[in-house]
């Protein structure tokens, strides 16, 4: 392989493994706020034993995610020279946003969110662990705006020719809304839902399957799965969203999404198939003309297809593209269906006692992340052949200076290092899981709750 393949296997390897992380932070953040908040109202100590144990969660899941995400940033500098130069005063201020608005409120209550409880008020600690939660979500905005300007670039101009030549902001606000930045961020938010709804159903999927921490259990798996009934199908309209700006703004990659080879035709849409370059046609079941009805409301209107972009301006591993879009989708369908699924046995009165669908949910865990992952796959290599689509290639962008052996043997380096961190993480996410919520919560801690709660006790 050559240096350029290698450098994008490497980086494409550290982000989806750091991609892991994040978005359950963000989706777990947002369910224990809501549980500290059912606690503080009530003052039901079933809420507060469910929010200490989920936030020795989150802090195992922060921690990891904090230590792959440091790899990528030298990556820019080692690998990916180039592009550093051309984009570092657009994607250096957004890191630095992230940095100074988003990581420094995240992490400074932190601390408090961890070992507050016994420390500070239990209104504070609720604005500690809201603070945190969107100090992740915060994150998320930045690192979103500085893809989509890749994506779609705004606000800029070039300063320089050549090699030299490098983007400038112009706009700042331009910049940050740029044309696909809202619509993106809303799917990765709510993916973000999806992941952390999904790891606490899981979980308390298994304890009820167990007859385990049943008086916990139960009203956590509710709450998580409200808001991935509400996530599920948000969803469908934030990624409708998202296909139409692809459609305005990146036409070569709709056309890769599905398939569609010919230069003006009527489009249609893939429920799956399998693409043949060679042929330039796709085998599987569609809805002829679905994708011009997706785009434009109805069945007749044509699409542009990759034929009408020349061979070096359009991806060339379009059955990837196509594979991954379309895994991301018919997940997205099955989270849905589950959800709802599980909204009607509840309805019913006998969700808890369905047990094929609590071991569904046990194994569901995993699907949100696998659509999060083909749909950051699908996104970026719909991009190519561009880093900055229409502005900078990627052929152009990596490190000159760097060997496909330096490069090889940093991959191999990073791969045993990241498996022992997931092994590291299973463990003791394994290890949480199986003690379970301490029902009866620190003796330290309750007594401390209770004398702010009870003026009374702290007279005894």
């Amino acid at each position: 392989m050559d240096t350029e393949i290698l450098a994008r296997i490497q980086f494409a390897f550290t982000v989806s493994f750091h991609y892991i992380y994040p978005p359950m932070s963000i989706g777990l953040g947002l369910i224990i706020v809501i549980m500290e908040g059912l606690y503080l109202r009530s003052g039901n100590k079933i809420y507060e034993q469910m929010t200490r144990f989920w936030i020795r969660i989150f802090a195992l899941i922060f921690g990891i995610g904090v230590a792959t995400g440091i790899v990528m940033e030298f990556e820019f500098g080692t690998n990916w020279a180039t592009y550093s130069k051309y984009v570092g005063d657009i994607f250096g201020s957004a890191l630095a946003a992230e940095g100074i608005f988003a990581f420094a409120l995240e992490s400074g209550f932190l601390g408090i969110l961890l070992f507050g409880w016994n420390r500070v008020s239990p209104k504070v600690h609720f604005f500690s662990t809201l603070m945190v939660w969107l100090g992740s979500m915060f994150s998320a905005v930045w690192i979103v705006v500085a893809n989509s300007w890749q994506q779609t670039p705004a606000g800029y101009h070039i300063v320089g020719e050549g090699m030299n030549a490098r983007a400038e902001i112009t706009d700042f606000w331009a910049m940050v809304f740029n044309p696909s930045s809202i619509d993106r961020l809303s799917h990765v938010w709510i993916g973000s839902f999806l992941a952390g709804a999904f790891l606490v159903m899981s979980v308390n999927a298994w304890y009820i399957l167990k007859k385990r921490h049943l008086e916990i259990a139960k009203p956590s798996f509710k709450i998580a799965l409200v808001i991935a009934i509400a996530a599920s199908l948000a969803q469908l309209f934030t990624g409708h969203q998202s296909a139409e700006g692809v459609a305005n703004n990146q036409p070569a990659k709709l056309a890769a999404l599905e398939g569609h080879f010919d230069s003006l035709a009527v489009a249609d849409m893939y429920l799956l198939g399998w693409v043949d370059k060679e042929q330039q046609k796709v085998s599987g079941l569609g809805i002829p003309g679905g994708l011009s009805f997706l785009i434009h409301q109805d069945f007749v209107t044509p699409v542009r297809g990759l034929n009408s972009f020349p061979v070096n301006e359009r991806p060339s591993q379009v059955n990837a593209v196509f594979q991954f879009y379309h895994l991301m989708v018919a997940i997205g369908m099955l989270l849905i269906l589950l959800s709802i699924i599980a909204a009607w046995m509840w309805r019913k009165g006998r969700l808890f006692e369905t047990q094929w669908l609590m071991k569904a949910f046990v194994w569901a865990v995993i699907l949100p992340q696998i659509a999060n992952q083909a749909g950051w796959f699908a996104a970026e290599m719909g991009r190519q052949p561009w880093v900055v689509y229409g502005l900078l290639r990627t052929s152009d962008a990596f490190s000159r200076t760097v060997t496909a052996n330096q490069v090889l043997f940093s991959l191999i380096l990073f791969t045993l290092v990241y498996l022992v961190l997931l092994v590291l993480f299973l463990y003791l996410l394994t290890q949480k899981i199986q003690h379970g919520p301490d029902v009866h919560g620190h003796s330290e801690d309750s007594s401390v709750h209770s004398r702010r709660e009870n003026p009374l006790m702290s007279k005894k």
